[in-house]
């Protein structure tokens, strides 16, 4: 028989580590904060376009992982005219289809992508 007081460290040891774990590619958002710092300034869907053929990555594999940085406060998009607008996890998921993003969809964010940190 398994102690209760172990079981329950080991769930909340566990539920502590989920938290932990990042909700997005860390390698693509290592590789979307290294083109920005190289560039000087955020990217835009064109960078993102670029990196995906330069590196063979699906562009929306990327397009994901920047909208959970900007959900998760890791990095700020900010429109077309400067402001930084806030990113929802029901409006990405509005833009999936057929469990991937449409390139078409992510489109209108013609803005650019920060990292904040």
């Amino acid at each position: 028989m398994v102690d209760k007081k172990l079981d329950d460290e080991v769930m909340a040891k566990l539920k502590d580590f989920d938290e932990d774990v990042p909700k997005w590619d860390i390698a693509l958002a290592a590789l979307a904060t290294e083109e920005a710092t190289k560039l000087g300034h955020g990217l835009k869907i064109k960078d993102f376009q670029h990196l995906a053929e330069q590196h063979a990555i699906r562009f929306d594999d990327i397009m994901v992982t920047m909208f959970e940085l900007v959900i998760n406060g890791e990095w700020r998009y900010q429109d077309s005219n400067g402001l930084e607008r806030l990113i929802t996890r029901d409006e990405v998921e509005k833009l999936y289809v057929g469990g991937r993003l449409a390139e078409a969809d992510v489109m209108q964010y013609t803005g650019t992508w920060s990292p904040l940190k």
